[in-house]
């Protein structure tokens, strides 16, 4: 079987740790060895994965640093992310695969994906990145010209634009790696933003995070994938999640997905893009989608774990 796990940003960072090197490789190893499971059921894998702990964390560091060194704009960030990202997957996934005697090679693909200039995105940035900053860190930080915005209790985080994913600018290359048997990681944080200037012209990279779950739902496509797996830190898909009513859905129809969506249920900030992304690949034609936790995955394969959507 062919499947897609998109990795949330709590696979390569816990909430919990100080976000060094060694922390994050600890986490990836965890996360590498439920992939590699998948791997030893006879499945074909393709992994997708967030950056927004890590890029958050890079702007941070030109910006603390900015007196001595120049900013880096977003996209650019985004690519040192994704090769970050990309190196600590690639190495532990092999690693894991040689434990256990199988045979697979492990390729990373520095990933582009085509946005629209007039994406109104640009004009109403919402997608979280970063860390949480205290009001005092966040006032500053302010002043500066971020734009952040509060999530309560837990302080406030930097939002910047996320236009919706249109096209992988590496489909073809992804699509010929994976064909030839290798696990492909892609689309690290949703890809790289660019646009086109010109139909079939120039790409230019744009200030914006694409969300990874509607990127990922592009390279499934691509690649004939039948189940896409979307890892995060909780057990699935809860109805009003926080709240003491709140209950697990253990199974959705694409139109009870779309219906909840319609009604708020899954806000855009967290369950939002993955239950539409969801949608959109079983829309697509893919067999079903399963929102899971990391632990979650092997067992999302047969139902065992996690809210399948299927149509």
């Amino acid at each position: 079987m062919k499947v897609l796990v998109a990795l949330g940003g709590n696979a390569i960072l816990r909430r919990e740790g100080r976000r060094t090197a060694r922390e994050q490789l600890a986490a990836v190893d965890e996360t590498c060895r439920q992939l590699v499971n998948v791997v030893e059921g006879g499945n074909e894998l393709a992994v997708t994965h967030g950056n927004g702990p890590q890029i958050g964390d890079i702007l941070l560091a030109y910006e603390s640093a900015r007196e001595s060194l120049p900013t880096v704009p977003l996209d650019v960030a985004g690519a040192q992310s994704q090769g970050m990202i990309g190196y600590m997957l690639q190495q532990s996934l092999e690693n894991e695969l040689n434990r256990r005697k199988l045979r697979k090679d492990v390729t990373v693909v520095l990933t582009r994906t085509v946005v629209s200039e007039s994406d109104p995105a640009f004009a109403a940035p919402s997608k979280p990145i970063g860390p949480f900053y205290t009001e005092e860190e966040a006032a500053r930080l302010r002043r500066r010209g971020w734009r952040l915005a509060s999530e309560g209790r837990k302080g406030s985080r930097r939002v910047v634009p996320s236009p919706e994913p249109m096209e992988i600018v590496e489909e073809a290359t992804i699509r010929s790696l994976f064909e030839a048997g290798r696990i492909v990681i892609a689309a690290g944080g949703g890809g790289v933003p660019v646009v086109r200037r010109r139909p079939g012209g120039e790409f230019a990279g744009v200030e914006a995070v694409v969300d990874k779950d509607l990127a990922s739902v592009l390279v499934a496509k691509a690649l004939g994938i039948e189940v896409m797996v979307i890892a995060t830190d909780v057990e699935g898909i809860f109805l009003d999640y926080g709240s003491p009513t709140q209950r697990l859905l253990r199974e959705l129809k694409v139109e009870e997905c779309r219906a909840y969506l319609r009604e708020g249920q899954f806000p855009a900030g967290s369950m939002g893009p993955k239950a539409e992304a969801a949608v959109r690949f079983v829309e697509a034609g893919g067999r079903k989608a399963v929102v899971t936790s990391l632990r979650g995955i092997g067992e999302a394969l047969s139902g065992r774990a996690g809210t399948e959507i299927a149509s």
